[in-house]
């Protein structure tokens, strides 16, 4: 890991930060789970970082709002964020960042929109509510099937979320990649 690696890792942690500013929607029948820019976060780490410094910033990202960073939306941070409902969403961005940045790196010299946004909604959906939903669940003391249910509010704006991300990253892939693969 050379001194660019770390300097992308951490503006990547920063980017975080960024959509973290803005506000939360709370939507009442999404248990206290609110729709946040943030999540986009991941897509974009993993598909213009790749796996290893994706998931690295994503690290990073959570270690700053642990040691008390107000970094998460409406401006909440430290240890205690960890034990709430989102903290399973929260927990996801490192994994959703390296199967994102795995996967094009995979295809990445036969990468394109489709498959980019492919694995952007695999990854930063999918991968996401694989930790996010069971935690919910558990915390709300609610059903797994009520969560996953509840959780179908969120699907509009994660798409959205998929396509601006895949926009940008397939953008940066053109004009100024930083990933350079050898696996496809």
């Amino acid at each position: 890991m050379n001194t660019k690696d770390l300097v992308y890792i951490a503006l990547f942690a920063a980017v975080y930060a960024v959509l973290s500013l803005f506000p939360p929607i709370y939507l009442p029948f999404l248990l206290r789970v609110p729709i946040t820019a943030q999540s986009m976060a991941p897509m974009l780490a993993g598909s213009i970082l790749g796996a290893k410094r994706g998931a690295l910033a994503s690290l990073l990202f959570l270690i700053l709002v642990a040691i008390g960073l107000p970094l998460l939306p409406g401006g909440r941070g430290g240890i205690s964020v960890f034990s709430g409902v989102t903290s399973g969403y929260l927990i996801s961005f490192p994994f959703a960042a390296f199967f994102i940045g795995f996967m094009v790196e995979l295809f990445w010299k036969r990468l394109n929109f489709i498959l980019l946004f492919s694995i952007n909604a695999v990854g930063g959906i999918g991968v996401v509510y694989a930790f996010g939903i069971p935690w919910t669940a558990y915390m709300t003391q609610v059903s797994l099937l009520t969560v996953l249910i509840s959780s179908l509010g969120f699907l509009i704006g994660g798409f959205l979320k998929v396509l601006i991300a895949s926009f940008i990253a397939l953008t940066i892939k053109k004009t100024t990649p930083l990933i350079h693969s050898e696996k496809g």
